[in-house]
């Protein structure tokens, strides 16, 4: 694992796929995910703030999503892209949806928590920012999150790279609820995921996306925690396929 991975792979021609990771990790996490998408032409940028980029002050969650909007209209094929989004990714996703929906040609986003976080998992995360520059509270959200062995110290590195004003100003907007308002332009396949043994909070905002995305379409990923990209990323990345080349979503729940 490497801090400095490539923003892009593949030769840029047919249609591009860019991935938008997580908080506290960077783009080495999407690794699986490109080695699974071999052909097709992916972008996979360090969010602001995050990984390589973590000296960058951070602009709020509108401020990513126009960076990278920029992104998208420098290096996509024909400056359009595929948008998958996780986590943090996911909500900078949305964000790039209403606010720059000529660059989005599908959007598909797992584990966002559009409408706040609320109760005891609130409680929990709050808690774990005191902890953020404390070597031992990585070491367990690297277990807590079942990262594998060999990508654990890039994940504990990431995360303390994160600075303590970046994690807080970040989670503060998403801890709030930080849904665009009213109905978006944006009419292109958009589809929203939550993992069974993910927070609720999840769910919760299937019924904001749908009010302004209407098109919007949910499914439940049977078993899988909130990072399944890496608990079973052959599912992740099919799903992407299926979903980018025939619109199609997974059956079950």
């Amino acid at each position: 694992m490497n801090a400095e991975y490539p923003l892009e792979h593949g030769e840029r021609t047919g249609e591009s796929i860019i991935l938008l990771h997580g908080g506290n990790v960077g783009a080495w996490m999407w690794e699986p995910q490109v080695e699974g998408l071999a052909g097709r032409h992916v972008i996979t940028p360090d969010v602001v703030g995050f990984n390589a980029r973590a000296a960058e002050a951070w602009p709020g969650l509108a401020g990513a999503a126009d960076d990278i909007a920029r992104i998208i209209r420098e290096r996509a094929v024909d400056g359009r892209a595929h948008v998958v989004g996780l986590s943090m990714g996911a909500v900078i996703a949305v964000h790039l949806a209403a606010r720059h929906p000529d660059v989005v040609r599908s959007c598909m986003v797992t584990g966002a928590m559009m409408v706040g976080v609320s109760g005891a998992q609130r409680r929990v995360a709050e808690l774990q920012l005191r902890a953020w520059d404390r070597r031992w509270f990585w070491r367990m959200q690297a277990a807590m999150f079942r990262i594998p062995a060999d990508a654990r110290e890039q994940f504990i590195a990431a995360g303390m790279g994160v600075s303590p004003q970046t994690a807080h100003a970040m989670y503060g907007e998403i801890f709030d609820g930080s849904m665009p308002q009213g109905r978006f332009d944006y009419e292109g396949p958009m589809l929203a995921i939550a993992g069974e043994r993910e927070p609720k909070d999840v769910q919760r905002a299937f019924p904001a996306l749908r009010l302004a995305m209407p098109q919007t379409r949910t499914w439940i990923a049977p078993r899988m925690p909130h990072i399944w990209s890496i608990k079973d990323p052959e599912l992740f990345t099919r799903t992407i396929v299926d979903f980018v080349d025939d619109r199609t979503v997974p059956s079950g729940r």
